[in-house]
């Protein structure tokens, strides 16, 4: 069966079965590879898009359930936020191998969204469901709080 989905603001007809993960339609159809396969059970946060801007796991969500949302990869990620963290990631040498930092980059902008200030507490409960198997989780918490700090001069 044919469906139409919208992803970095084009909208794609793909023939894949309306249960196959959205992460394969993204990485097998539609050749969208900054989108990472880590676990395949939501655990590990490398999967991590923005549907209808909310980070959302995409290893474990159907096709069928992300239709008539508007769907964010790692590639098409812009604003103010997504051009903070990046300098950010930068500056402090967040990634190593950097197997899952389109995941944990996605979460970050996603919070700065929402909270452009966050706490260490906030960003603890944003970025839980987002792993490293280098750890490099005091860089990513760092990161993000230069990033809300470039927003705040940025905006006054």
């Amino acid at each position: 069966m044919s469906y139409a989905i919208s992803v970095n603001g084009q909208v794609h007809h793909v023939d894949d079965d309306g249960q196959t993960p959205l992460l394969w339609v993204l990485r097998d159809t539609l050749k969208l590879t900054g989108t990472k396969y880590g676990c395949g059970i939501a655990q590990c946060g490398a999967c991590t898009v923005h549907l209808d801007d909310q980070p959302t796991r995409s290893c474990t969500l159907p096709l069928e359930m992300a239709l008539s949302s508007q769907i964010t990869t790692i590639e098409a990620l812009g604003g103010a936020e997504s051009e903070a963290v990046r300098a950010a990631w930068v500056a402090r040498d967040v990634p190593q191998c950097g197997f899952c930092q389109s995941g944990q980059i996605m979460s970050a902008v996603a919070l700065l969204r929402a909270i452009p200030s966050p706490t260490n507490s906030d960003i603890d409960t944003a970025m839980s469901g987002n792993i490293c198997r280098c750890a490099t989780y005091n860089r990513v918490r760092a990161a993000i709080h230069d990033a809300g700090r470039a927003l705040g001069e940025s905006a006054g």
